[in-house]
Parts: C-alpha cells; structure tokens; sequence
C-alpha cells in the first residue's frame, strides 16, 4: 500500500476577523469549547475573543503533515484496548489518497517522537529523577515525552510507543477491563491538586445547575472528579453541561475567559487567578480517595526488563524523597522545566500545599482501598461492566525489590 501524506485541515474555514495580529486556533474536536488565545500563549490574562484594542480575534486552524497509514494501524491498536476513542477518521481511502479528519492525539501516535508539552508548576516533583541523575545513578537513561492529557499516554503505552507513562489510575482499569497489558507500579501523587474554581456568580455547589463545567475528555482525572464532587452535593451530572476543553491551561483560560461559569483546574493556578475567580470545591475534600498519578507499565515490559523497571522505580523513590525535602531545589527545577519568570508564585504554592496536604507519597504505594473505590466510581459511572481484581493490574513485586535497594 503506498505511503499517504495528508495536510489536515484540507480547507482552512474560519471565524473572520479584523485584528490584523491577533488569532485564536478553532476547536478540533466535536463538542470542545473554543480558547481565544493563541495555542503558546502561557499568560494568565483573561481570554478574549477580542484584541487590546477592541478587534475581533481571526479564527485559524493548526496544519499538520502526517503518515496517515501508519497513524490508523497505531491509533486502531491501542483504542481496541483503551476502549475510547479520540477521534474518528471518516470515508478514508488510502488509494485515492483522500482522508476525513485527524486528531491531534492520533498524530501523537503517528509520529515518530511523541509531542513534548508544556511542563506545569509541579515539575519539580516529576523530572526530578531524570533531571537531576537519580536514574543515571540507578545505570538508566529515562527519555521524557510529555504528553497532553491520561488518555494519550495510555493509547501510547498499549501501542508500544512508551516503556512506562505517569497518569491517573481510572484509565489503566478500565483498559485492563478489556483485556488491556497494563500494570501499576505505585502511585505518587495520592491526593488530587485539581477542585473545581468558579466566578463570583456562582456562590454554591448547587448554583451549577443549568451551567457549564470545563473537564476533559469522559474517563479523565479532571471528568470524574467532577462527576464525584457534584453526586457528592446532590447534582446530578445532567444537571450540569460537561466540555471538554484540553488540558488545565486551556480549562483556566476558558474559564477566566467567560466561556464557562466553572473548570476543574489544578491549584497551580490559584495564586495568580483574577480576583473573580476562586476555589469552590478542593477535590481533596470532596473527593479524598481519588488518585492522581500513578507508575504504569505492562507487563511485556517487566518481561523483558524487569532488572531496568526496579532501578527505574528506585530512581524515582529516591528522587521524591530528595525533592520532599529540598523545597528550594524542587521549586527551581520546576521554574527552569516551565520556564516560569522568577516571580512567578506558582512552583512554591504547588510545592507548600503538596507538601502540607501530604499529596506526594515518596514510597509508592499502591492504595488498595482507593482503588477499589475508584473502580466502584467506574461501575456506577459506566465505565466498566465489573471491578476487576485489582492483582491482575498492578506488580507490587517491582516496588517492594526497590524499596529494598532504597533503604529506609
């Protein structure tokens, strides 16, 4: 079969405008909100569908070269197991060379190096194993692809692209549900930094109904806890309109932007948010069992390397336990991965609240009960048929081998 180059979008439609600089990129996918600012614009401004001085922001779309071929056999593969999709591709016919729409997740997977990202305010705690030699002492070479969202790392995981990937649990059950190789290392970041902020409009967890929540994608971390947070007060996830919009830059955005009257973003974004915006749900409080970050593998991985899977896991102990308790060094690493200004709040309020709420568990457990009730959270929520036993999911062997080379 002959190899198919595509530029996507084939014909560029879009909102006109008279701001002769100023853009915004459209929504890429069905039922996703609109973020008027440009895709590398990282300030914490309000967005705007309008310039400084009054303009009408143009409407562009993003133009991507890729090997659609080989992006259908990857994305096809891991979605079988994953068991969601990003996307759809439509009337596809490789021989004549004509291709319905592609999704910036399933070119992650088509390309040959996964897209590197934006890192966030709790760099710190994430890099600091490969960074700052924890894994070269260990004798591995960790290579970090940062992708966009849970799900993206998931799919790439299944489909071969990655050795391991950091993200929420509630995916990696759901996969394994289906037949999925998937294995949970150990958690480290046991308790959620995301809660769900609002305008000043909005005085109780009630007055949502009727409103619309930015989230990301069904099955995410930030989904679920919205889901969870609102049953927990009497509204039902149908009282209330779900987006999906992105990750938490473009949730915040969309929020201090007036798009949405509420996002589930992370507390990264607390210190500098308007005035008008504030926390009215913790996700800690609301929703105590849910676990942010766990170590994820498979098991042809371990086969192959498990030797590499329990120095990279005593890597990454040792790493948390040092930056646990070097506050200024983690707080610069994270300031040098995002490139943060040197006044910028946000890496020491990520580092003083993980801290003081005990987010971060340098030892890597993995908390059965936390999971059983996440997987009744799924069962309840659809996501899966029935809980699943929890030993088939997860290789606390790996983690108990390298607590030993640790040490106390």
């Amino acid at each position: 079969m002959p190899v198919t180059y595509r530029i996507h979008p084939g014909i560029g439609i879009a909102r006109v405008g008279d701001s002769p600089d100023d853009f915004f990129i459209g929504p890429e996918a069905p039922g996703v909100l609109p973020v008027p600012k440009k895709p590398n614009d990282a300030s914490t401004l309000p967005a705007r569908y309008k310039d400084s001085q009054g303009r009408i922001k143009r409407q562009g779309a993003q133009e991507v070269a890729a090997d659609i071929a080989a992006a259908v056999e990857k994305v096809a593969k891991a979605e079988k197991l994953a068991g969601v999709r990003i996307g759809k591709f439509t009337g596809t016919d490789f021989q004549s060379g004509t291709a319905g729409p592609l999704l910036e997740a399933e070119l992650a997977l088509a390309l040959d190096k996964l897209k590197l990202l934006n890192p966030k305010a709790d760099a710190g705690f994430f890099l600091m194993s490969a960074r700052r030699g924890f894994a070269e002492k260990e004798g591995i070479k960790l290579e970090i692809l940062e992708v966009k969202d849970d799900q993206i790392g998931l799919k790439a995981l299944l489909a071969g692209e990655l050795d391991s990937y950091e993200g929420g649990p509630q995916g990696v059950l759901a996969a394994a549900a289906r037949g999925a190789d998937a294995k949970i290392l150990g958690c480290h970041w046991t308790v959620v930094p995301h809660g769900i902020y609002v305008t000043d409009a909005i005085k109780k967890i009630e007055d949502l109904r009727g409103k619309s929540i930015a989230v990301s994608s069904p099955g995410t971390m930030p989904e679920m806890l919205a889901r969870s947070a609102l049953a927990k007060y009497g509204v039902a996830a149908n009282e209330v309109k779900m987006a999906a919009v992105g990750g938490d830059r473009e949730r915040y955005q969309a929020l201090t932007g007036g798009v949405v009257e509420a996002a589930v973003i992370s507390n990264e974004y607390e210190p500098v948010a308007p005035k008008n915006v504030r926390l009215l749900v913790a996700g800690r409080e609301a929703v105590p069992n849910f676990v942010r970050v766990c170590m994820v593998t498979t098991a042809k991985v371990l086969g192959a390397r498990g030797e590499d899977a329990i120095r990279f896991v005593t890597a990454e102990i040792k790493a948390l336990r040092y930056a646990l308790g070097h506050r200024a060094e983690t707080i610069a690493l994270a300031r040098e991965a995002s490139k943060a200004k040197a006044d910028d709040p946000r890496p020491a309020f990520v580092f003083d609240d993980a801290v003081k709420n005990g987010a971060v568990a340098a030892d890597l457990p993995i908390p059965k009960d936390k999971l059983e009730w996440l997987q009744d959270q799924l069962v309840q929520a659809g996501k899966l048929t029935k809980a699943i036993d929890l030993a088939t999911v997860t290789a606390p062997e790996i983690r108990v081998r390298a607590l030993e080379r640790a040490g106390k």
